[in-house]
């Protein structure tokens, strides 16, 4: 019964606005190649970094300053700032319903009832 409800609950999120919103969002994101490339660029980036970081060492300044550089480039974009607000609000939906989930295991953990259904 549980894995039925938890399946429901997904639908009904994936049916939402704030989910349709984020795809929506993350495709016409995904469509912009230099967007696309910008982004690719700062995740090799960062892996770059992990990696020094990992083995003691600092990334190199020509690192930071182009990581700086690509994230004030990728910032003005118009589909990405749609990305960023549309996964706000989708976060903001989850925080939600995780708070709801919470509720219903304090009272159902208080509760004497047992249901079935």
């Amino acid at each position: 019964m549980l894995n039925e409800r938890a399946v429901e609950l997904g639908r009904l999120i994936g049916q939402s606005d704030e989910y349709k919103a984020v795809r929506r969002a993350n495709d016409a994101l995904g469509g912009d190649a230099d967007a696309v490339a910008l982004l690719r660029r700062m995740e090799q980036l960062r892996q770059e970094a992990a990696r020094l970081m990992d083995g003691g060492e600092q990334p190199t300044a020509e690192m930071e300053q182009e990581l700086e550089q690509l994230l004030g480039q990728v910032q003005v974009n118009p589909l990405y700032q749609r990305m960023i607000v549309a996964q706000e609000n989708f976060d903001k939906i989850m925080m939600q319903v995780n708070q709801w989930i919470l509720e219903g295991i304090k009272k159902g953990a208080t509760s004497g009832i047992i249901t079935l259904g």
